[in-house]
């Protein structure tokens, strides 16, 4: 482990770099102001580039459309890979027909769930539905009753032997210098730890995502090795643990949800080591 005064000196070395999205080129103040120079840099020096995100709730062009409108330009939508495009593989893949419950927002159903399957919200899911439900997914924060729909949440599991599906793998997200929100995974996990169950979690640290990002960087005319290629993130076990597994160096960034103060102690506890720290990505 090595603490960089410069991003920029460590990314020149690599052919690749793999970035998380909130805390590395925004935070809750929003986008990190040089953040653009750095992409810049980045794609000056013919580093290649992918985003990779726990965001199930947008598709690849909203997230896009969300960095234009925060002031970073430069980043296709075919450059980001989102939780939910796994997600969505998924039941593409393994559920041919009936419904999907959800607990989230209409939007990331419509997102998630386009895959030829009906989509319906636990809060408008009564009893004689149940029979149609084929699976069940943990999509957003938002958009649903805490209690109530949580409730209703837990008593589907229980009675349906069906695929429970997390998109997004983050326990919280910071909203304040000093406060954090409970993010998808962190009610995912809360329920799964009440009926005693596990889940199939996409996203960070799941090498899925590594695997999606490695595969799509690689193409004939040019082939990258994982020596090539450099993961960065804020938050030790998803970004720096899935990097570790999957076998790429990785860095810590300062920005998000590791502050300075802290990263030292979690590091420690948490036995997961990044090859670097920064305190951004700027400079």
């Amino acid at each position: 482990m090595e603490k960089m005064d410069s991003f920029l000196a460590v990314v020149e070395n690599f052919k690749v770099v793999f970035l998380d999205s909130y805390g590395v080129l925004k935070n809750y103040r929003g986008l990190i102001e040089g953040v653009q120079e750095t992409l810049d840099f980045i794609q000056s020096r013919g580093i290649e580039f992918r985003i990779l995100t726990n965001d199930a709730s947008r598709s690849q062009e909203q997230q896009a459309e969300s960095f234009v409108r925060a002031g970073l330009v430069g980043i296709p939508p075919e450059k980001i890979i989102t939780s939910g495009m796994m997600a969505k593989q998924y039941l593409q893949l393994k559920i041919k027909g009936g419904k999907v419950a959800y607990l989230g927002t209409p939007n990331a159903a419509h997102y998630i769930l386009q895959a030829n399957l009906e989509s319906v919200a636990i809060a408008d899911l009564e009893k004689h539905d149940l029979d149609d439900i084929k699976a069940m997914v943990f999509l957003d924060d938002e958009g649903f009753d805490w209690n109530y729909d949580i409730n209703k949440t837990v008593n589907l599991i229980r009675k349906k032997n069906i695929p429970i599906i997390v998109a997004n793998s983050d326990n919280l997200y910071p909203v304040a210098k000093n406060d954090v929100s409970i993010a998808t995974g962190g009610i995912a996990k809360l329920v799964e730890s009440i009926i005693n169950k596990h889940f199939i979690h996409f996203g960070k640290p799941d090498t899925q995502m590594f695997n999606f990002a490695f595969e799509d960087i690689n193409h004939p005319e040019r082939i990258y090795g994982k020596e090539d290629i450099l993961m960065v993130g804020d938050t030790l076990h998803t970004d720096i643990l899935g990097g570790n597994k999957f076998g790429i160096k990785t860095t810590l960034v300062l920005s998000g949800n590791t502050s300075a103060s802290e990263a030292e102690m979690n590091i420690r506890s948490s036995g997961i080591i990044p090859d670097y720290i920064c305190s951004s990505i700027v400079g």
